[in-house]
């Protein structure tokens, strides 16, 4: 038997950011179909009960917006496309100083597809960040973090507990609405938003103030006790590392620059950067208690994210028509394809069971 446990947030996070950067390298509406459904079923079996596992919902929808938004600029801006056309709307010519762009016009199925295909990805990619956030708790990746990154972390918890803080507070309103004999029915439901979105947002400011003041009595974001010396050597590191590394994607990207300036440029930026990160860590001074550590669910977890985003890479290589399908044809799907997408829904056999109030009681009576 199991013994449930929180699995280290970092290895949710890299899992998750493996099937963004999968999900970068197609617009396969199968392929993202079947990683959006690998997500959520992950998601579903190993989140906690905890108020940051509610905001996946809230991400599941921002992705439909996208969508939705993505083919309503495509309808907007257009492009003459040729192809079979669904509907016609009055065009809108533009001055010549905008390169004479049309909008509205003829809309085709084509142009629908391709602005279907392309927000499907984008939406994808949200929701795998979202997934991230749902099943990482945002305190323990904080206490993850290395000293260099000590402060900019607590900005990021902060940051990422926007949507599970409004999640919550959504929930917590509904609930005290409908015990005040709150509006009932669809209709009712839909003029009384701005009775929820006032109450929710004071209540999730409310408790990003609290959790502010906490934060800030407890030492957070302390500037530490280094002299001048050493702060102006760790800038220094650190802006000339982030300029190499700048520099190094740049020329790896430009064929046409020097190759001196791609990846050895790319190595001297980074070592540069680990320089900075290494001296500004020293002056940041803390202490852990029982930090967490890595065990052999948190690498299988970690790795199966990686091979995704590693296999669709090698997809998008070697088997460009399987990643990019067009709008011409039916997409088709490959055994490798459907391996590298299929590879991310193995946390869901291998992460252990999340921490919940029901799995509490039972290791309690066992």
């Amino acid at each position: 038997m199991r013994i449930p446990r929180d699995l280290h947030p970092v290895a949710w996070w890299v899992w998750a950011l493996g099937l963004a950067v999968g999900a970068s390298f197609t617009t396969n509406p199968f392929l993202l179909a079947l990683l959006l459904g690998s997500i959520t079923l992950t998601v579903l079996t190993c989140r906690t009960d905890q108020p940051w596992a509610r905001s996946f919902r809230l991400y599941v929808w921002l992705g439909v917006v996208l969508v939705a938004v993505r083919i309503l600029f495509r309808i907007l801006l257009g492009g003459n496309a040729p192809g079979h056309v669904l509907f016609t709307l009055p065009t809108i010519g533009l001055p010549d100083w905008v390169a004479g762009i049309e909008l509205l016009g003829p809309f085709t199925r084509e142009e629908l597809l391709a602005a279907t295909y392309e927000g499907f990805r984008l939406s994808t990619l949200l929701i795998a960040v979202g997934a991230a956030n749902a099943l990482a708790n945002p305190k323990r990746l904080m206490k993850s973090l290395p000293p260099a990154l000590y402060e900019i972390g607590t900005a990021m918890t902060v940051a990422i507990n926007v949507l599970p803080q409004l999640a919550d507070s959504a929930v917590r309103v509904r609930a005290a609405q409908q015990l005040r004999g709150g509006p009932e029915g669809r209709l009712r439901r839909v003029r009384g938003v701005q009775r929820l979105l006032v109450p929710v947002l004071e209540d999730a400011f409310d408790r990003s103030l609290a959790l502010a003041a906490g934060m800030d009595a407890r030492g957070y974001g302390r500037s530490g006790d280094a002299t001048p010396v050493q702060r102006r050597t760790t800038g220094t590191l650190m802006i000339a590392g982030l300029i190499g590394v700048a520099v190094g994607v740049y020329a790896v990207l430009d064929a046409t620059a020097p190759r001196l300036l791609a990846l050895p440029m790319l190595a001297v930026g980074t070592a540069v950067a680990l320089a900075g990160f290494v001296s500004a860590g020293r002056r940041v001074d803390r202490t852990r208690y029982r930090p967490d550590r890595w065990r052999v669910p948190e690498v299988v977890v970690a790795l199966s994210g990686v091979a995704c985003g590693f296999g669709l890479w090698a997809v998008n290589r070697w088997d460009l028509d399987v990643a990019h399908p067009g709008v011409l044809a039916v997409p088709t799907v490959t055994l490798p394809a459907l391996a590298a997408v299929l590879v991310a829904v193995v946390p869901v056999w291998v992460a252990p069971p999340p921490l919940t109030a029901r799995s509490r009681e039972q290791v309690a009576l066992a």
